[in-house]
């Protein structure tokens, strides 16, 4: 019977971020600090004749609701891995809307790809290649440094080397609503937004969730980012006394708290998460039929 190895990795809400080009793809990235959520990507590799990728985004009860096919950065990470497989990514979170859904999914393939294949990757040469697969591909700069743990994450310097700060002891509910997705390249290609985005992003880390939110709410407003779906349901976050913020990158809120729920509720249909204590997780490795 044939074996495949699955592998999961929680994916991550970014509050605010500076860009850091590096002379090479390994120095560049990121600075910047975000959540580490207990939804993520769960990836399923098989061998096969000839590389291969679905996407599969599931419902709260685990129905599938849509599926694609093809991923340039899990190929890319295929190819420099030397191996050719059938990889499936199960994810109940909006896809390209500011979750760290990319990360996740190369995170966990790699993983599963290296239980599957033998290869015996540390957890450091996975993040390693998940990273320059996002860089290699514009589809994220930061997110795969922050899921290497959980928590709180604000991250000093570029790349997955660079120190990181984490606070984990964090129980605040986390509820997040999303209206689709901002396209990374659109964001990372344009010389005057990174400007700005540069001078709006603080130059501190957060010392605690309430302060997270103060942060990534005076980047959300000076970036100039803010959309106006985002911006009409911040205000009545105000109103309401909930702490909440943007979803970098993505047009979505992300709010902390009792009745954070209530309040994005009546703008659409809220993600009900909360903060987990650890980053990707190692394969396992199943018959598969």
């Amino acid at each position: 019977m044939a074996k495949c190895a699955v592998a999961f990795s929680p994916g991550h809400i970014s509050g605010f971020f500076r860009r850091i080009q590096g002379k090479d793809v390994e120095a560049t990235g990121s600075s910047g600090a975000g959540i580490v959520i207990s939804e993520g990507v769960r990836a399923q590799v098989r061998a096969s004749f000839r590389p291969s990728v679905e996407i599969r985004r599931l419902s709260g009860d685990g129905t599938i609701v849509e599926v694609r096919n093809g991923s340039p950065p899990l190929e890319y990470a295929m190819a420099r891995l030397g191996v050719t497989a059938h990889v499936t990514t199960e994810c109940r979170l909006p896809i390209g809307a500011g979750f760290g859904c990319s990360a996740a999914a190369l995170l966990s393939s790699i993983t599963a790809l290296s239980r599957l294949f033998h290869l015996g990757l540390s957890r450091t040469e996975v993040a390693v290649l998940a990273h320059e697969a996002e860089v290699v591909h514009r589809t994220g700069l930061g997110d795969v440094a922050a899921i290497q743990g959980g928590g709180l994450a604000c991250r000093l310097g570029a790349g997955i080397a660079a120190p990181i700060t984490r606070s984990v002891s964090i129980h605040e509910p986390i509820v997040a609503l999303s209206f689709g997705p901002i396209p990374t390249p659109t964001v990372l290609d344009s010389p005057d937004r990174l400007l700005q985005i540069e001078r709006a992003c603080p130059t501190r880390c957060p010392v605690d969730l309430q302060d997270f939110f103060i942060l990534s709410r005076h980047f959300t407003e000076e970036s100039g980012l803010i959309t106006p779906e985002v911006a009409t349901v911040l205000t009545r976050c105000d109103e309401e006394g909930v702490p909440a913020s943007m979803t970098m990158l993505g047009n979505g809120v992300v709010a902390a708290g009792r009745t954070a729920e209530t309040v994005l509720s009546q703008f659409g249909e809220p993600l009900l998460l909360t903060i987990a204590p650890h980053g990707f997780s190692e394969a396992e490795v199943h018959d598969h039929p």
